[in-house]
């Protein structure tokens, strides 16, 4: 334990020092050159609000939290616009998303009148609340993007001592990376009855908190597994259609995220139903009650976790670009799996995760079960795991967790 604590207090002191540089900013200042807008979506406190100040200090600040700016937007939507000439950034627009509309007005009339100075950045952190009225306005005129948490090489970037476990442990959340033991464990708890139940209540009417509380350790304890809304309906005494619209929620919430299973046209039957991740490790470790490195280690579920923390980074690699990814996992019905298939544009790579720090050949089995089904589009195989040893160049390579994109 003390050896730990030791460990925790460098990370909080190195991450204290500076800034966090999150990879996105980079895509937010070139999609600023072409369009007047950026919308930057993603969970609360994934540091959303300090990545655009600090690389975007040039533009006013405005947080729709504020009460005070509330009753000026809601006074006069137009004028509170207007007074920013040079653009802002708008925070938490989720809050007033009819905001679109006039912002949609008002970037059309900078076109009409050849002004190419006026740039906003609008975040929000309820993807569905937002989106909504964003794509009902906004086509043409705003880049969307998302920051999801920390990556695994944002985080190594300024501490690259910490292990898989660390990582897996404290997850993305920034605000993590600077607190304790303790400060973890409180820092969760506050973002989990903060944030996750009051967005719940704003969107749906959670009659049985309860059932909700069960529900959402249920999801955490089924972690890389095929999401089956009927046993979880069974074990919380709630409707499927309610459980599937709180699971809906929580998605748009980016709380829990569904890695849809691979289709194609070959001749095996494949399943057709989505695993189930967590946007954050740490969150879900703490749902599942895991608070110490010590308990990580020897939980039965670590091999998940460390499942999912890489499947997130594969997601983090496209949003931090500001694209997309398109993943997935590939299970036939005689239980034939490979974690992640990975399409560009008409080839794939296909990418086993293990947990093991030893490396072992049978790490290749489930990938060359499907070389010969997905023939010549298949252009990279994969084992990613916890141990040392590499080989990137061979046919099938294996691959430390924190070099997949080297």
């Amino acid at each position: 334990m003390w050896t730990n604590l030791k460990s925790n207090f460098k990370i909080v002191q190195t991450m204290r020092k500076s800034f966090i540089d999150r990879h996105l900013s980079t895509s937010i200042s070139e999609a600023l050159r072409y369009l007047p807008v950026v919308t930057l979506t993603g969970p609360r406190q994934s540091g959303k609000t300090t990545l655009c100040r600090e690389k975007f200090p040039e533009l006013p600040y405005a947080n729709l939290e504020d009460a005070t700016v509330m009753d000026e937007v809601n006074a006069d939507p137009k004028a509170f616009l207007n007074k920013y000439p040079q653009g802002a950034i708008i925070d938490e627009a989720q809050n007033y998303p009819q905001l679109f509309s006039y912002l949609q007005v008002l970037v059309d009339e900078d076109r009409f009148q050849g002004r190419n100075d006026r740039r906003f950045i609008v975040t929000g952190s309820n993807n569905f609340t937002l989106m909504e009225k964003m794509s009902q306005s906004m086509a043409g005129r705003t880049a969307v993007m998302t920051l999801l948490p920390l990556s695994t090489q944002e985080i190594l970037n300024y501490v690259p001592q910490a292990s898989a476990s660390q990582l897996i442990l404290n997850g993305g959340f920034p605000a993590i990376w600077t607190a304790d033991e303790r400060g973890r464990s409180l820092q969760l708890s506050n973002y989990y009855t903060t944030y996750i139940e009051r967005d719940v209540r704003r969107l749906i009417n959670v009659v049985n908190q309860r059932a909700f509380q069960t529900f959402i350790r249920l999801c955490a304890g089924r972690i890389g597994q095929e999401f089956n809304a009927s046993s979880i309906s069974n074990e919380t005494g709630v409707s499927v259609p309610t459980i599937k619209n709180w699971l809906s929620i929580l998605n748009a919430s980016y709380v829990i995220h569904l890695l849809q299973p691979y289709h194609a046209n070959i001749s095996k039957r494949l399943t057709k139903t989505p695993k189930l991740y967590f946007y954050d490790t740490g969150l879900a470790a703490f749902l599942l009650g895991i608070n110490t490195i010590e308990q990580l280690d020897t939980h039965p579920l670590r091999g998940n976790l460390f499942e999912n923390m890489v499947v997130n980074d594969f997601i983090k690699h496209g949003t931090n670009a500001g694209r997309e990814e398109f993943l997935s996992f590939y299970r036939d019905k005689s239980q034939h799996e490979v974690d992640i298939i990975r399409t560009l544009t008409d080839k794939v790579e296909a990418y086993e995760i293990k947990s093991s720090q030893t490396f072992h050949t049978d790490f290749f089995n489930n990938l060359n079960y499907i070389r010969p089904l997905l023939t010549e589009k298949l252009v990279k195989t994969a084992v990613v795991y916890d141990g040392n040893q590499e080989n990137a160049q061979a046919e099938n390579a294996f691959l430390n967790f924190r070099h997949i994109f080297d």
